[in-house]
């Protein structure tokens, strides 16, 4: 159990350390125009931390109540495809600048969210519910990506060009 719990946490560090390393906070993303409703930049680190420790929580939960090596290894399967999705987000959105790569990579990131809950709910449903902070928070970045999209298009070069000429690049 406890190698279990260590093997989680770490991953989940991983992953969540790999998408913080790739959001940079800088001129750039202040240059970009947010909705009213946008969360302010504080909320992130406790929401992502709090969804860590639930996600974490449900690997631990959904890994003991895999009862053959074919469901762990799908557990791991949607696990690792949801992380590189995670990552890939944070590398679209803050590292390339490209919000909207990042938009339609949302879908695929929320659906696989989706497919960890649909795969964990017969098993556990406890492991699935742990993980519908996660669906929701991605949820609404969905929609703030959606909307900074359509404040800030396009994305193809121009719009850093823009900041450039402002002093801002």
């Amino acid at each position: 159990m406890i190698v279990t719990i260590i093997i989680a946490a770490v991953a989940t560090i991983c992953v969540l350390g790999a998408g913080g390393a790739l959001t940079e906070i800088g001129p750039w993303y202040h240059s970009l125009r947010s909705p009213p409703w946008r969360p302010p930049n504080w909320a992130f680190g406790p929401v992502w931390s709090t969804i860590g420790v639930l996600t974490c929580a449900s690997a631990v939960i959904i890994w003991r109540a895999s009862a053959t090596d074919e469901e762990k290894v799908v557990v791991i399967g949607l696990f690792a495809v949801n992380a590189g999705f995670n990552i890939l987000w944070s590398l679209f959105f803050f590292k390339l600048r490209r919000p909207d790569w990042a938009l339609i990579e949302v879908a695929f990131l929320w659906m696989s969210i989706l497919a960890l809950m649909l795969d964990f709910y017969p098993r556990s449903p406890l492991a699935a519910v742990l993980l519908v902070p996660y669906i929701v928070w991605v949820s609404i970045a969905a929609l703030l990506n959606r909307a900074m999209v359509r404040l800030n298009a396009p994305f193809d070069g121009s719009a850093e060009r823009r900041g450039m000429i402002k002093g801002q690049g």
